[in-house]
């Protein structure tokens, strides 16, 4: 069918790498490319002989707009698949868009910067304008929509878990469930255990930014900002068990906003347990969770970035975690007239996540929707210009495919609801 130049090499990443390898007629060839070459040589080194998929590998500087073109005009992808940092969005985007190639990611943008100048700038008038504060938004992906237009090119953005297959719930229960959605609510769950005092399952940078920040939901046609961790909730999930889980801000909260019509009030919950909420909570008390560089012994340094460089690699988790997540979208709204509730979810196991790609469930269950967006592309299932996110196309493709490739889904028609 066609090439894929896969640009990250960390644990989502060997996911994405394993299941392209494992849906050969549509990735006949993949490039893997990193900062860390040698990653990508020990990937290839281990696939090798195993898929009928041709491997290839180069190093590169996804900063770097003119290195990123180069490989592109070098290796002619039909895809670029962005698995590395939300910050090097923008840079891939560009580089696309002068070379002439579709793009995907499993993440909207945010900057590595939080103090430069310029991004604050509009920044600090995006929140007086939107009302929420999170430093990740879409709007600056959103913007590109017109020149992926005019270049007959698609983007298509945040196809991870959440975001990706919880908007792909959403569209589909749009589709086929109701005639009105009232409330989304996003529950993810995970339920393993790593056997660290304290640990996290996929970037620390990311994701202790995410979790330490206001928490928002989108109520009545607008945002409602709390501080972090204010709203908890208890839930008892399928083959976990109950969970407290906490209401964060969450990036397909804004797409979904715009996508759902009529749509009430959408909110994102995610479990955590206590000791990883002390942990957090005393790391950023003295200071460990900021972006601000400050100076060591004569040396700019980062204290989020020197504390990720301390945590275990997520990469490294697979073996050591067992347990399973539970991850979807529990809808109130009207069918035929009548009130209807439904509840679209998914269970994963850690440990068969390990056995089948040597990944726990966190990166598996990103790493397997980036595959199956990419693929939407490269098949030509999902295909019109611009700048899109996962809801605003045709879902059911991308639900069977989920059900194909190791993430089944199921429906729940009388869910216990939140509150």
């Amino acid at each position: 069918m066609g090439k894929a130049l896969i640009i990250g090499c960390g644990g989502v990443a060997g996911v994405v790498i394993h299941k392209c390898c494992q849906n050969s007629d549509v990735f006949e060839e993949i490039m893997i490319a990193s900062r860390t070459k040698s990653k990508c040589d020990a990937i290839k080194e281990q696939l090798e002989g195993r898929t009928p998929t041709k491997i290839r590998t180069a190093k590169v500087d996804a900063d770097n707009v003119d290195e990123l073109c180069a490989l592109i005009d070098e290796y002619k992808p039909d895809i670029v698949m962005n698995i590395a940092l939300p910050y090097q969005d923008l840079t891939i985007m560009d580089a696309c868009l002068k070379c002439g190639v579709n793009y995907m990611d499993t993440a909207n943008y945010e900057p590595e910067d939080t103090d430069d100048p310029a991004w604050r700038a509009i920044y600090e008038k995006r929140c007086r304008e939107a009302g929420f504060t999170a430093y990740f938004d879409y709007s600056w992906q959103w913007a590109y929509k017109e020149k992926f237009e005019k270049a007959g090119l698609t983007a298509l953005l945040g196809s991870g878990f959440d975001p990706g297959v919880t908007q792909a719930y959403c569209a589909y229960a749009q589709k086929h469930l109701f005639d009105q959605i009232d409330t989304i609510d996003i529950l993810d769950c995970n339920g393993g255990d790593h056997g660290y005092p304290f640990a996290t399952n996929f970037n620390p940078e990311i994701n202790l930014r995410e979790v330490s920040a206001p928490g928002s939901y989108w109520e009545d046609g607008h945002w409602v900002e709390i501080p972090a961790m204010s709203i908890k909730r208890e839930y008892d999930f399928d083959q976990v068990g109950r969970k407290d889980m906490y209401l964060l801000h969450h990036e397909e909260i804004e797409s979904l906003a715009k996508n759902i019509p009529n749509v009430k009030r959408i909110r994102f919950f995610m479990t955590f347990g206590q000791s990883y909420l002390t942990h957090m909570k005393c790391l950023e008390n003295v200071g460990m969770l900021s972006t601000t560089p400050i100076e060591f012994e004569g040396h700019q340094i980062v204290p989020i970035q020197f504390l990720k460089a301390l945590l275990p690699d997520p990469a490294t988790l697979g073996p050591r975690t067992k347990g399973k997540t539970n991850i979807g979208c529990i809808f109130t709204g009207k069918k035929d007239g009548k009130e209807k509730t439904a509840y679209i979810y998914n269970v994963c196991d850690h440990e068969a996540c390990y056995r089948e790609v040597g990944s726990q469930a966190i990166s598996y269950t990103t790493g397997v929707p980036a595959m199956i967006g990419a693929a939407m592309l490269m098949t030509g299932k999902w295909s019109k210009p611009g700048v899109y996110t996962v809801e605003e196309f045709d879902p059911d493709p991308y639900m069977e495919a989920l059900n194909k490739w190791g993430l089944p889904w199921q429906v729940n028609g009388n869910p216990v609801l939140v509150d």
